[in-house]
């Protein structure tokens, strides 16, 4: 329980500053954390709360998560093989 509520913590610090440095709207944040969590099927719905006509943003934003990870998590397990030596 405890690691969830710090990992969400974390979350939101990160995009708080993300945006107050990027100066970017607060719907654009709101669309990226739920991209970052729930994916490209619900970030479309939290866009489309906003504004109707960014629902494609949300999915843009989802698939290039999902775009993204695939290649963080295979630099991640590239640099843990490094780490162990092996």
């Amino acid at each position: 329980m405890q690691a969830g509520v710090v990992w969400i913590l974390f979350h939101i610090g990160f995009l708080f500053l993300g945006a107050r440095l990027l100066k970017a709207p607060m719907f654009l944040v709101a669309i990226g954390s739920q991209a970052n969590i729930g994916g490209a099927a619900s970030a479309p719905i939290v866009a489309a709360a906003y504004y109707e006509a960014m629902a494609p943003v949300g999915v843009l934003m989802g698939v290039l998560g999902y775009l993204l990870g695939n290649y963080g998590g295979l630099l991640c397990a590239l640099l843990l093989r490094l780490a162990a030596g092996s």
